[in-house]
């Protein structure tokens, strides 16, 4: 595994300041959602608005490096979005992880792009494709074919979007927890109620899902032998321990490691030992200071 790994996920909610001046509309809040989802089923004839529109009210990332793993996040309820943009654009200043994502090449990077722009940020880092840096002509986090951005659904689907499946089933099928821990899309409620250890959690859940077929993928490549894939899942089950707020996150995953062979051995009896310096994992279980 090429280190270091981010896998990342966003959580968004219909930005109606802009979605009212593109469709110059003046109407009260509580009737502009519903406008625009009218509009946008007449368009499209869907309610799922176009990315532009798309407001980002949570970013949740998994970094992993020679020196650990650590989940993050960064929600609205601290952060403007521009703010919330601007220190995740800024991981991609210091470091060039390789980028996990379920859908991110079709939906998260493009509302990033996106957003960025109405914020007037700049990031180069992340979108250069060669104009700068050279090197990234040959291998960038745009190019659907290139590994420093590995959307999973993609590359599952082997580039064919009728077989594109939805994180919650794969996961859940492989032995994961899925979105089972809390199933159905809440993100407008979390916000409304003030919920945002719930958010935050909902949109970690997400990355934790990804990171753990993410494993499982370069497992079926090649790039991970069996016993260095079992050292990352275990890894992951410890550091788990020590974020209470994924508690659940780890029950559903026991239950549901117990539906197939392979997985079943996720959760052995016996606690399990923290691997040396000398393992296929070189690094110390202290986080990184670089997120």
């Amino acid at each position: 595994m090429r280190l270091p790994v981010l896998i990342f996920d966003i959580e968004t909610v219909t930005d109606l300041k802009s979605g009212a001046h593109l469709y110059q509309l003046d109407l009260p809040e509580a009737e502009l959602e519903q406008a625009l989802m009218k509009l946008r089923r007449q368009e499209a004839g869907t309610d799922f608005q176009r990315l532009p529109l798309h407001e980002i009210v949570c970013i949740s990332g998994l970094w992993i490096d020679e020196h650990g793993m650590k989940l993050f996040s960064f929600s609205r309820e601290h952060d403007s979005e521009a703010t919330m943009l601007k220190k995740f654009l800024s991981i991609f200043d210091k470091r060039h992880p390789t980028l996990v994502s379920w859908n991110g090449s079709q939906f998260d990077l493009p509302v990033i792009l996106f957003r960025a722009m109405y914020h007037g940020l700049s990031a180069p880092s992340l979108f250069d494709q060669g104009e700068i840096d050279q090197q990234k002509r040959y291998n960038n986090y745009q190019n659907r074919y290139h590994q420093r951005h590995v959307d999973l659904m993609d590359v599952m689907a082997m580039f064919n979007g009728r077989h594109f499946q939805k994180l919650d089933d794969i996961a859940y099928l492989l032995g994961f927890p899925g979105k089972r821990v809390d199933a159905g899309y809440h993100v407008p409620a979390f916000m409304q109620s003030g919920e945002w250890s719930r958010l935050t959690r909902y949109c970690e859940g997400d990355v934790l899902n990804t990171w753990l077929i993410y494993l499982r993928w370069l497992l079926l490549k090649g790039q991970l032998l069996l016993e260095e894939h079992t050292l990352w899942v275990q890894h992951t089950i410890q550091y788990l321990h020590t974020q209470p707020q994924h508690a659940d996150f780890l029950s559903v995953w026991q239950h549901s490691s117990q539906q197939t062979e392979f997985t079943r051995t996720d959760f052995p009896e016996q606690s399990v030992t923290t691997p040396s310096n000398e393992s296929v994992m070189p690094f110390q279980s202290s986080p990184s200071s670089d997120i």
